[in-house]
């Protein structure tokens, strides 16, 4: 048995990778704002919820010594809280800017350096982030947040290889289209309906199959340095 940390975990893809692991490991997983959803995902899957911003360095190192303070070590580090901003390049504020970068990529940075040490000193770990297939392609009128998912991207691919030798795989998963209030919720019927159209198998992606994605991921212990694109062939 593993223990998972997952951040964001009151999200929708968050709350279904908090579940694909719940089902075999002791997972907790950190929520920032969404305390009755939180809770409620705690209650319903016996699992651990702390209290972290991780943007905040501080907040993050807290909540990172009481999860190792109730379990003996964390196996796995899945990096999914992120927010999305949809606005045109020259409408976006240079506080937005930072907004973006704070959370998706320092965000990252600050959760995986509280982390990894104590990965590094057991030789063992896996960690996984949550980039965007506009981390690779780049969208129209999301400037911000495509370049804070490049950033995850290259972040992914330059500590697989300087942790490697320690025996901790890092990779990335990059979901296309996901059914989820973060798209659903910022895009019209039109624009959905065009989205699904590029992809080729023709539909939005679940939750779940992103979950099951990271799972698939964090276990295999010969692949690090990936970005795995949960798209539906949207990138092909």
């Amino acid at each position: 048995m593993s223990t998972v940390m997952i951040t964001g975990g009151s999200g929708a893809i968050g709350a279904a990778i908090v579940e694909e692991f719940a089902k075999a490991d002791d997972v907790v997983f950190t929520y920032n704002q969404n305390v009755e959803q939180a809770f409620a995902l705690r209650d319903k899957l016996c699992c651990g919820c702390v209290k972290m911003d991780i943007t905040d360095k501080n907040s993050v190192e807290t909540a990172v010594q009481s999860v190792l303070k109730e379990f003996p070590r964390i196996d796995i580090l899945v990096n999914n809280a992120g927010i999305s901003l949809i606005k045109p390049f020259l409408d976006t504020t240079a506080e937005e800017w930072r907004r973006m970068i704070d959370v998706n990529l320092t965000g990252v940075f600050n959760v995986t350096k509280a982390v990894v040490p104590s990965m590094v000193s057991r030789k063992s770990g896996a960690v996984v982030n949550i980039s965007s297939v506009w981390g690779i392609h780049g969208a129209s009128c999301e400037v911000a947040y495509s370049a804070a998912k490049a950033g995850v991207i290259g972040f992914t691919k330059a500590l697989a290889k300087e942790l490697g030798p320690s025996g901790i795989t890092v990779n990335a998963i990059a979901p296309g289209v996901i059914d989820s209030p973060m798209n659903c919720a910022h895009l019209n019927e039109e624009e959905l309906s065009q989205l699904c159209d590029e992809t080729p198998l023709g539909r939005m992606g679940t939750p779940r199959e992103v979950a099951q994605a990271v799972r698939a991921l964090a276990e295999n212990r010969f692949i690090t340095g990936q970005v795995l694109g949960v798209d539906g062939g949207f990138s092909l």
